[in-house]
Protein backbone atom coordinates (compact mmCIF):
# COMPACT_ATOMS: atom_id res chain seq x y z
CA UNK A 1 0.00 0.00 0.00
CA UNK A 2 1.12 3.35 -0.77
CA UNK A 3 0.52 6.08 1.53
CA UNK A 4 0.98 10.24 0.55
CA UNK A 5 1.21 12.03 3.69
CA UNK A 6 0.61 15.61 3.32
CA UNK A 7 3.89 17.52 5.34
CA UNK A 8 3.50 20.58 4.08
CA UNK A 9 2.08 22.27 7.18
CA UNK A 10 5.08 21.65 9.42
CA UNK A 11 7.36 24.61 10.31
CA UNK A 12 10.81 24.47 10.26
CA UNK A 13 10.89 24.81 14.37
CA UNK A 14 8.01 22.52 15.24
CA UNK A 15 5.66 22.11 18.24
CA UNK A 16 2.90 20.17 19.11
CA UNK A 17 0.95 19.09 16.03
CA UNK A 18 4.40 19.39 14.36
CA UNK A 19 6.38 17.11 16.68
CA UNK A 20 3.42 14.67 16.25
CA UNK A 21 3.64 14.45 12.51
CA UNK A 22 7.32 14.55 12.76
CA UNK A 23 7.71 11.26 14.99
CA UNK A 24 4.78 9.09 13.14
CA UNK A 25 6.02 9.78 9.99
CA UNK A 26 9.64 8.49 11.35
CA UNK A 27 7.70 5.69 13.36
CA UNK A 28 5.62 4.74 10.61
CA UNK A 29 9.22 4.47 7.62
CA UNK A 30 10.69 2.31 10.81
CA UNK A 31 7.50 -0.12 10.59
CA UNK A 32 7.81 -0.61 7.02
CA UNK A 33 4.63 -1.91 6.46
CA UNK A 34 3.54 1.11 3.55
CA UNK A 35 5.49 2.68 1.02
CA UNK A 36 5.28 6.60 1.92
CA UNK A 37 5.19 9.12 -0.13
CA UNK A 38 5.59 12.44 1.12
CA UNK A 39 4.57 15.87 0.44
CA UNK A 40 6.41 18.50 1.47
CA UNK A 41 7.47 22.23 1.34
CA UNK A 42 9.55 23.39 -1.75
CA UNK A 43 12.33 24.40 0.79
CA UNK A 44 11.99 21.02 3.26
CA UNK A 45 13.19 17.91 1.20
CA UNK A 46 16.28 17.26 3.18
CA UNK A 47 14.52 16.88 6.61
CA UNK A 48 12.24 14.29 5.58
CA UNK A 49 14.62 12.39 3.75
CA UNK A 50 16.66 12.38 7.15
CA UNK A 51 13.78 11.22 8.90
CA UNK A 52 12.06 8.64 6.49
CA UNK A 53 15.43 7.31 3.48
CA UNK A 54 12.99 4.95 2.10
CA UNK A 55 10.08 7.52 1.43
CA UNK A 56 9.95 9.36 -1.67
CA UNK A 57 9.79 12.55 -1.14
CA UNK A 58 8.41 15.48 -3.17
CA UNK A 59 9.31 18.87 -2.11
CA UNK A 60 6.78 20.72 -4.23
CA UNK A 61 4.20 22.77 -2.38
CA UNK A 62 4.46 26.59 -1.55
CA UNK A 63 6.43 28.17 1.55
CA UNK A 64 3.52 30.45 2.66
CA UNK A 65 -0.04 29.64 4.39
CA UNK A 66 -2.12 30.79 2.29
CA UNK A 67 -0.53 29.82 -1.00
CA UNK A 68 -0.02 26.25 0.59
CA UNK A 69 -3.88 25.89 1.33
CA UNK A 70 -4.73 26.65 -2.04
CA UNK A 71 -2.42 24.80 -3.32
CA UNK A 72 -3.87 21.70 -1.64
CA UNK A 73 -6.73 21.55 -3.39
CA UNK A 74 -5.33 22.86 -6.81
CA UNK A 75 -2.79 20.03 -7.13
CA UNK A 76 -3.93 17.60 -3.88
CA UNK A 77 -5.94 16.05 -5.84
CA UNK A 78 -3.02 14.88 -8.83
CA UNK A 79 -0.73 14.13 -6.36
CA UNK A 80 -3.41 12.07 -4.36
CA UNK A 81 -3.63 9.60 -7.33
CA UNK A 82 -0.65 8.47 -6.90
CA UNK A 83 -1.10 6.92 -3.59
CA UNK A 84 -3.62 4.22 -2.21
CA UNK A 85 -4.44 6.47 0.35
CA UNK A 86 -3.73 10.42 1.64
CA UNK A 87 -3.41 11.54 4.82
CA UNK A 88 -4.09 14.91 5.79
CA UNK A 89 -2.41 15.07 9.43
CA UNK A 90 -3.73 18.61 10.41
CA UNK A 91 -7.47 19.17 9.92
CA UNK A 92 -7.31 19.63 6.19
CA UNK A 93 -7.59 17.45 2.92
CA UNK A 94 -8.32 18.16 -1.09
CA UNK A 95 -11.86 17.97 -1.64
CA UNK A 96 -11.71 16.82 -5.22
CA UNK A 97 -9.38 14.01 -4.64
CA UNK A 98 -10.88 10.45 -5.45
CA UNK A 99 -8.31 8.32 -3.51
CA UNK A 100 -9.24 7.19 -0.31
CA UNK A 101 -8.65 9.91 2.57
CA UNK A 102 -7.54 9.90 6.34
CA UNK A 103 -7.51 13.17 8.46
CA UNK A 104 -6.08 13.66 11.56
CA UNK A 105 -8.19 16.01 14.34
CA UNK A 106 -6.27 17.28 16.82
CA UNK A 107 -8.64 18.98 18.92
CA UNK A 108 -12.26 20.93 18.26
CA UNK A 109 -11.26 24.28 20.15
CA UNK A 110 -11.54 26.36 16.87
CA UNK A 111 -15.51 25.49 17.86
CA UNK A 112 -15.53 25.52 21.34
CA UNK A 113 -12.92 28.26 22.01
CA UNK A 114 -12.45 30.47 19.10
CA UNK A 115 -11.40 33.69 21.29
CA UNK A 116 -8.05 30.98 22.20
CA UNK A 117 -7.34 31.50 18.15
CA UNK A 118 -6.25 34.19 15.69
CA UNK A 119 -9.54 35.64 14.22
CA UNK A 120 -8.51 35.02 10.62
CA UNK A 121 -8.15 31.12 11.10
CA UNK A 122 -11.34 30.57 12.79
CA UNK A 123 -13.47 30.64 10.49
CA UNK A 124 -11.80 28.64 7.70
CA UNK A 125 -10.69 25.42 10.20
CA UNK A 126 -14.09 25.49 11.15
CA UNK A 127 -15.36 25.17 7.86
CA UNK A 128 -12.23 22.61 6.77
CA UNK A 129 -12.94 20.71 10.09
CA UNK A 130 -16.65 20.23 9.26
CA UNK A 131 -16.01 19.05 5.66
CA UNK A 132 -13.56 16.60 5.76
CA UNK A 133 -14.72 15.06 8.79
CA UNK A 134 -17.87 14.41 6.70
CA UNK A 135 -15.65 13.25 3.88
CA UNK A 136 -13.07 11.79 5.04
CA UNK A 137 -12.87 7.67 4.90
CA UNK A 138 -11.24 7.28 8.21
CA UNK A 139 -10.51 9.88 10.49
CA UNK A 140 -7.82 10.01 13.42
CA UNK A 141 -8.09 11.70 16.99
CA UNK A 142 -5.48 12.24 19.34
CA UNK A 143 -7.08 11.36 22.52
CA UNK A 144 -10.25 9.48 23.58
CA UNK A 145 -11.76 12.96 24.17
CA UNK A 146 -10.69 14.57 21.69
CA UNK A 147 -12.98 11.79 19.67
CA UNK A 148 -15.67 11.84 22.11
CA UNK A 149 -15.73 15.55 20.92
CA UNK A 150 -15.52 15.01 17.54
CA UNK A 151 -19.03 12.86 18.01
CA UNK A 152 -20.82 14.98 19.89
CA UNK A 153 -20.44 18.05 17.84
CA UNK A 154 -19.98 16.85 14.48
CA UNK A 155 -21.37 13.36 14.24
CA UNK A 156 -19.66 11.76 11.57
CA UNK A 157 -20.06 8.82 9.60
CA UNK A 158 -16.71 7.49 9.20
CA UNK A 159 -15.00 5.49 11.59
CA UNK A 160 -12.62 7.25 13.96
CA UNK A 161 -9.84 5.99 15.20
CA UNK A 162 -7.69 7.18 18.49
CA UNK A 163 -3.77 7.25 17.87
CA UNK A 164 -2.71 8.64 20.99
CA UNK A 165 0.79 10.45 21.30
CA UNK A 166 3.91 8.48 22.24
CA UNK A 167 7.30 9.42 23.74
CA UNK A 168 10.63 9.06 21.85
CA UNK A 169 11.95 7.29 24.71
CA UNK A 170 15.84 7.50 23.58
CA UNK A 171 15.89 11.44 24.57
CA UNK A 172 13.16 11.71 27.57
CA UNK A 173 14.53 9.77 30.15
CA UNK A 174 15.26 10.01 34.12
CA UNK A 175 19.06 10.23 34.01
CA UNK A 176 20.94 12.24 31.69
CA UNK A 177 23.80 14.96 30.59
CA UNK A 178 21.95 17.90 31.64
CA UNK A 179 25.78 20.03 30.49
CA UNK A 180 23.47 21.55 27.90
CA UNK A 181 21.71 23.84 30.78
CA UNK A 182 24.25 25.21 32.04
CA UNK A 183 25.19 28.47 29.19
CA UNK A 184 21.38 29.05 30.51
CA UNK A 185 22.64 29.80 34.25
CA UNK A 186 19.60 28.08 35.34
CA UNK A 187 20.64 28.22 39.04
CA UNK A 188 17.87 27.70 42.71
CA UNK A 189 15.10 26.25 41.71
CA UNK A 190 12.57 26.58 39.08
CA UNK A 191 9.56 25.89 37.56
CA UNK A 192 9.53 24.56 33.85
CA UNK A 193 7.01 25.18 31.37
CA UNK A 194 7.65 23.81 27.63
CA UNK A 195 4.87 24.71 24.50
CA UNK A 196 4.33 27.50 22.50
CA UNK A 197 3.08 30.54 24.75
CA UNK A 198 -0.58 31.24 23.31
CA UNK A 199 -3.91 31.68 25.02
CA UNK A 200 -4.75 28.33 25.59
CA UNK A 201 -1.71 27.62 28.21
CA UNK A 202 -2.49 29.64 31.10
CA UNK A 203 0.95 30.70 31.02
CA UNK A 204 -0.15 34.37 32.83
CA UNK A 205 -2.10 32.17 35.66
CA UNK A 206 1.55 30.41 35.78
CA UNK A 207 2.83 33.17 36.44
CA UNK A 208 0.59 34.54 38.68
CA UNK A 209 1.28 31.15 40.68
CA UNK A 210 4.76 31.67 40.78
CA UNK A 211 4.68 35.12 42.14
CA UNK A 212 2.77 33.96 44.98
CA UNK A 213 6.12 31.22 46.00
CA UNK A 214 9.38 31.73 47.32
CA UNK A 215 11.24 34.77 45.90
CA UNK A 216 13.97 32.11 45.40
CA UNK A 217 11.71 30.04 42.69
CA UNK A 218 11.73 31.24 39.13
CA UNK A 219 9.64 30.54 36.43
CA UNK A 220 11.39 28.96 33.36
CA UNK A 221 9.37 29.30 29.69
CA UNK A 222 10.25 27.40 26.65
CA UNK A 223 8.76 27.64 23.44
CA UNK A 224 8.17 29.89 21.05
CA UNK A 225 5.90 32.72 21.37
CA UNK A 226 2.71 32.63 20.01
CA UNK A 227 -0.59 34.34 19.24
CA UNK A 228 -1.83 36.20 22.53
CA UNK A 229 1.57 36.54 24.47
CA UNK A 230 0.88 39.93 25.24
CA UNK A 231 -1.07 38.87 27.82
CA UNK A 232 2.01 36.78 29.13
CA UNK A 233 4.14 40.20 29.09
CA UNK A 234 1.53 41.99 31.11
CA UNK A 235 0.99 39.69 33.61
CA UNK A 236 4.79 39.68 34.09
CA UNK A 237 5.13 42.87 34.68
CA UNK A 238 1.67 42.92 37.32
CA UNK A 239 3.39 40.36 39.60
CA UNK A 240 6.68 42.10 39.02
CA UNK A 241 8.42 39.14 37.86
CA UNK A 242 10.52 40.49 35.32
CA UNK A 243 13.22 39.37 37.32
CA UNK A 244 12.17 35.85 37.97
CA UNK A 245 10.88 34.74 34.27
CA UNK A 246 13.29 33.20 32.49
CA UNK A 247 12.09 32.83 28.25
CA UNK A 248 14.30 30.69 26.53
CA UNK A 249 12.22 30.78 23.11
CA UNK A 250 12.36 27.91 20.67
CA UNK A 251 15.08 25.57 22.47
CA UNK A 252 17.11 22.81 21.14
CA UNK A 253 16.06 19.24 20.89
CA UNK A 254 18.38 18.37 24.14
CA UNK A 255 17.47 21.05 25.96
CA UNK A 256 14.00 20.07 26.98
CA UNK A 257 14.44 16.87 28.50
CA UNK A 258 17.61 18.36 30.48
CA UNK A 259 14.84 21.00 31.65
CA UNK A 260 12.36 18.76 32.81
CA UNK A 261 15.07 16.39 34.73
CA UNK A 262 16.51 19.48 36.55
CA UNK A 263 13.17 21.73 37.58
CA UNK A 264 11.96 21.50 40.80
CA UNK A 265 8.19 21.27 39.18
CA UNK A 266 7.13 21.13 35.50
CA UNK A 267 3.83 22.85 35.06
CA UNK A 268 1.31 22.66 32.26
CA UNK A 269 -1.71 24.38 33.24
CA UNK A 270 -3.38 24.44 29.49
CA UNK A 271 -7.17 24.96 29.59
CA UNK A 272 -8.05 22.33 26.35
CA UNK A 273 -5.47 20.21 24.48
CA UNK A 274 -6.20 17.94 21.99
CA UNK A 275 -3.32 15.56 23.59
CA UNK A 276 -0.80 17.79 26.02
CA UNK A 277 2.26 16.12 24.23
CA UNK A 278 4.71 18.01 27.30
CA UNK A 279 3.00 16.63 30.00
CA UNK A 280 3.64 12.98 29.14
CA UNK A 281 7.27 14.09 28.22
CA UNK A 282 7.85 15.29 31.77
CA UNK A 283 6.35 11.82 32.99
CA UNK A 284 9.12 10.39 31.08
CA UNK A 285 12.07 12.28 32.71
CA UNK A 286 10.63 12.19 36.35
CA UNK A 287 9.29 14.92 36.42
CA UNK A 288 7.41 16.61 39.06
CA UNK A 289 4.06 17.77 37.40
CA UNK A 290 1.17 19.50 37.55
CA UNK A 291 -1.64 19.69 35.00
CA UNK A 292 -5.26 20.03 34.33
CA UNK A 293 -8.36 18.02 35.41
CA UNK A 294 -10.80 17.40 32.92
CA UNK A 295 -8.53 16.88 30.19
CA UNK A 296 -6.61 14.57 28.23
CA UNK A 297 -3.43 15.27 30.20
CA UNK A 298 -5.16 13.81 33.48
CA UNK A 299 -6.04 11.04 31.10
CA UNK A 300 -2.47 10.55 30.10
CA UNK A 301 -0.88 10.98 33.39
CA UNK A 302 -2.73 8.84 35.46
CA UNK A 303 -1.64 8.37 39.09
CA UNK A 304 1.81 10.20 38.29
CA UNK A 305 1.09 13.98 38.34
CA UNK A 306 -1.18 16.66 40.73
CA UNK A 307 -4.39 18.06 38.71
CA UNK A 308 -5.48 20.51 39.20
CA UNK A 309 -8.80 22.18 37.99
CA UNK A 310 -8.31 24.69 34.71
CA UNK A 311 -8.29 28.11 35.66
CA UNK A 312 -8.08 27.43 39.43
CA UNK A 313 -5.33 29.60 40.25
CA UNK A 314 -5.24 29.06 43.90
CA UNK A 315 -4.96 25.32 43.15
CA UNK A 316 -2.26 25.73 40.54
CA UNK A 317 -0.70 27.86 43.24
CA UNK A 318 -0.66 25.37 46.71
CA UNK A 319 0.11 22.24 44.17
CA UNK A 320 3.37 24.09 42.82
CA UNK A 321 4.15 24.60 46.90
CA UNK A 322 3.67 21.03 47.49
CA UNK A 323 5.90 19.76 44.68
CA UNK A 324 8.64 22.25 45.12
CA UNK A 325 8.48 21.24 49.51
CA UNK A 326 9.69 17.39 48.42
CA UNK A 327 9.19 14.54 50.45
CA UNK A 328 7.71 10.75 50.03
CA UNK A 329 5.14 11.53 48.10
CA UNK A 330 6.94 13.40 45.66
CA UNK A 331 9.45 11.10 45.23
CA UNK A 332 6.54 8.36 44.54
CA UNK A 333 5.38 11.06 41.39
CA UNK A 334 9.04 10.96 40.02
CA UNK A 335 8.95 7.26 40.14
CA UNK A 336 5.72 6.80 39.02
CA UNK A 337 6.02 8.99 35.45
CA UNK A 338 8.36 7.04 33.67
CA UNK A 339 6.58 3.99 34.74
CA UNK A 340 3.21 5.92 32.97
CA UNK A 341 4.97 6.90 30.23
CA UNK A 342 6.76 3.96 28.69
CA UNK A 343 3.06 2.33 27.45
CA UNK A 344 2.71 5.46 25.23
CA UNK A 345 5.38 4.99 22.36
CA UNK A 346 5.53 6.38 18.64
CA UNK A 347 5.97 2.55 17.12
CA UNK A 348 1.70 2.03 18.78
CA UNK A 349 1.01 5.33 17.46
CA UNK A 350 2.06 4.58 14.02
CA UNK A 351 0.34 1.05 14.40
CA UNK A 352 -3.23 2.85 14.98
CA UNK A 353 -2.46 4.82 11.69
CA UNK A 354 -1.68 1.88 10.09
CA UNK A 355 -4.91 0.62 10.99
CA UNK A 356 -6.67 3.88 9.71
CA UNK A 357 -5.04 3.52 6.14
CA UNK A 358 -6.32 -0.01 5.98
CA UNK A 359 -9.39 0.70 6.87
CA UNK A 360 -9.90 3.98 4.50
CA UNK A 361 -8.28 1.47 1.49
CA UNK A 362 -11.01 -0.93 2.41
CA UNK A 363 -13.66 1.46 2.05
Amino acid sequence: MKVAIDVSAIPAQPAGAGIYVLRVVEALAANGAVDLELVARADDGERWKVLAPDAEVRAVAPRSRPLRLLWEQVAGPALARNADVWHGPHYTMPMLAWTPRVVTVHDLTFFDHPEWHESNKVQFFRRMIRWSTRHADVIVCVSERTAGRLRELLTPEAPVIVASHGVDHDRFVPAGDDAVLEPLGLDGPFVAFVGTIEPRKNVPALVEAVARLDPSVRLVLAGQDGWGVREVDAAIAEHGMGDRVVRLGYVDDAVIPALFRRAAAVAYPAFEEGFGLPALEALACGAALVTTSGSPMEDVVEDAAVVVPPGDNHALTEALRTLLAGGPDVERLRTRGPEVAAAHTWARSAERHLEAYRLASAS
